[in-house]
């Protein structure tokens, strides 16, 4: 049996160097050579080609490499095989460490501390506590309860909005298009975690800045989004910034990327730009993993349905 590697848009050799060294008993082709493709029984994939999975015929499974599955649900060529998602607790910690610290940068005011240090000024400001500042989460996955789960225990208030109904200790939920105005209308630092599907595209638009509350003591609300860039219409998050109508923007994914140079979001002075980094995570943990699904399907056994991919729902 074989597992195909297949990436498009960056490199796939370090992948394929990493299952062929851990796991020297497992066939490991290369998708740029040619291979036989009736001898292909997995794919370790991110953003391959339309097309190419359906030309597998003992296709048995397919194992994202990266936490969105948007790319493979629009190929109208999909075969009907499971959709392994990576689920890691170092991927989980990493992403709450990355939203935790932009929300304490927001809420302790860290650009204007260090505006302050470079005009060598000795500048105290308003500091209010933790409890005084809503933070509002956008999706309660795994992703968005453990940050949320930390963000409590710092303090903050904590509310959160799903598409469909979730119970989140510690946090007052809401759901769907009915409760979306009174999430925001509660949200100070709105932090977005969502997946990407057709109900979520552009999501993150100026009508939706508009509905938020935002706190005082940092100038108004906040956007962080670690979700998908395709979330987000940049130009409306630029004019929402331009307007007053957002304090900042925390940014790790965007509509294209890399982030063209010549984006206006780069030299924005209350941008702040990672490059869709907040939940790199030690790539040997997840080739385990997606080598431990393709042992456990060898032996005849089932992957945990909490890691396939629900097509209905696009996650």
């Amino acid at each position: 049996m074989s597992l195909l590697v297949a990436v498009e848009h960056w490199t796939p050799d370090p992948w394929i160097e990493r299952f062929r060294r851990l796991a020297p008993d497992l066939t490991v082709v290369d998708a740029r050579q040619p291979y036989d493709p009736a001898s292909i029984r997995f794919v370790a994939a991110w953003r391959p080609k339309p097309g190419l999975l359906a030309a597998l015929p003992n296709l048995q499974a397919v194992f994202n490499l990266g936490a969105g599955v948007d790319a493979l649900l629009t190929d109208p060529t999909l075969p009907d095989v499971p959709i392994v998602r990576i689920v890691d607790p170092d991927l989980t910690a990493r992403m709450t460490e990355w939203v935790v610290m932009n929300v304490l940068a927001q809420h302790r005011q860290m650009d204007g501390h260090r505006a302050a240090q470079a005009a060598t000024r000795w500048r105290n400001v308003h500091q209010p506590a933790a409890r005084a500042v809503t933070v509002g989460i956008m999706g309660l996955g795994e992703l968005g309860r453990d940050a949320a789960e930390v963000l409590g225990r710092l303090g903050f208030t904590l509310v959160g909005w799903s598409r469909s109904k979730r119970e989140v200790p510690g946090m007052e939920t809401y759901a769907g298009d009915a409760g979306l105005d009174a999430f925001l209308g509660r949200t100070d630092i709105l932090v977005v975690l969502l997946p990407a599907t057709p109900e979520t595209r552009g999501i993150l638009n100026r009508s939706l800045f508009a509905k938020l509350r935002g706190a005082e003591h940092i100038g108004g609300p906040v956007v962080i989004n670690a979700g998908r860039g395709s979330l987000q219409v940049e130009a409306d998050i630029l004019a929402a910034l331009d307007a007053g109508e957002l304090a900042a923007a925390v940014l790790d994914v965007f509509e294209v990327e890399p982030l063209p140079r010549t984006s206006a979001l780069w030299a924005h002075p209350r941008v702040t730009i990672t490059p869709h980094c907040a939940a790199d995570s030690d790539a040997d943990a997840l080739g385990e993993r997606i080598l431990a699904g393709v042992r456990t399907l060898m032996a005849g056994g089932r992957i945990d349905p909490a890691h396939v991919v629900d097509r209905t729902r696009g996650y």
